[in-house]
């Protein structure tokens, strides 16, 4: 068995398009019915404003899957310490043996998070983009950005949080690498009405997002929302949206953004929403106009955690070849 820590694992894995390649063909076979996915299982520590999920899922006819632990304790910041960790644990599919233990420390999930916004963007925003809004400026909100950059020109960025030190950190750290402005808002409204596409990042409890700031054109990836207390959007967002998708329906109903307009009867079972595999598939299409209103509700799959898994113990068994 090979043991992988964070340090040599960020070397040879990156937000770039050959994740985006690895994690759209792990929707796509969520998508063509050939995936094993159990419900995500989830420890609470409201005590220390933490959690811990499992996930997994086998893909038929491939030889490993993942196991993926991840933990999210947000009040680490005041304690100098990260506020997501994690390991994967890659097994074989034949003998059930474990083949891999990727120590990342959540790295991966940031990745496979990052790239499926990215995806959600590739085939639901405007193909034209002048600025893109980020609410949130913690890790995700900066890999949901890089991995955007791969997707959709843009021209500017404006971004909001909570604390000033951070968002201006945050805001000199990106124009480093992006080589774009990035300008810091007075409010989240003033992110949702100035942008073609808004990307929440945020653990947020209470919505953030306001139906009445929706306008023709805008796009909305919300990744926060994959506990059943998180909420980043008004549920009432969900009876203005044209197209909405989502990573797997029946998780979204129970943890996501829809979970909440479910319970508020905004949507049901039989409305029109999209599994994100059906587009990367090639079954439905994403945005068909400019001036649709478009939403996509990311809550995390196992299928996301086994396609990265493999892809990254593919690449770093085949370094020295």
């Amino acid at each position: 068995m090979k043991i992988f820590e964070e340090q040599e694992i960020r070397q040879f894995i990156h937000v770039n398009e050959q994740a985006i390649k690895v994690v759209e063909e792990g929707f796509s076979a969520l998508a063509k019915g050939i995936v094993t996915l159990p419900p995500i299982m989830r420890i609470d520590i409201p005590e220390n404003n933490g959690e811990i999920d499992v996930k997994t899922a086998y893909i038929k006819g491939l030889d490993s899957f993942a196991i993926k632990i991840s933990s999210g304790f947000f009040n680490n910041a005041s304690l100098g310490l990260p506020s997501l960790s994690g390991m994967m644990l890659l097994l074989s599919s034949q003998t059930g043996l474990a083949k891999s233990i990727l120590l990342d420390n959540g790295y991966l999930t940031d990745v496979r998070t990052a790239i499926a916004g990215a995806i959600a963007s590739k085939y639901l925003a405007k193909k034209q983009v002048e600025q893109v809004g980020i609410i949130g400026t913690g890790t995700q909100a900066r890999y949901q950005l890089e991995a955007l950059s791969l997707v959709r020109e843009f021209s500017t960025v404006i971004i909001f949080g909570r604390n000033d030190l951070s968002a201006r950190r945050y805001a000199k750290e990106m124009e480093t690498q992006l080589g774009k402005p990035v300008i810091i808002a007075e409010s989240i409204e003033e992110v949702v009405k100035t942008s073609d596409i808004v990307v929440t990042t945020t653990p947020s409890t209470q919505p953030l997002i306001k139906a009445e700031w929706l306008h023709p054109g805008l796009h909305i990836t919300a990744m926060g929302s994959d506990a059943e207390h998180k909420q980043e959007l008004d549920a009432n967002i969900f009876e203005q949206t044209d197209v909405i998708v989502c990573d797997v329906k029946t998780q979204c109903f129970r943890l996501g953004e829809l979970h909440h307009a479910k319970s508020k009867e905004i949507i049901t079972d039989d409305s029109p929403i999209i599994e994100l595999g059906d587009l990367t598939a090639g079954f439905k299409k994403g945005r068909e106009n400019q001036k649709q209103i478009t939403v996509c509700d990311l809550t995390g799959t196992g299928v996301q955690d086994t396609v990265i898994a493999r892809f990254a113990f593919e690449q770093l068994t085949n370094k020295d070849k």
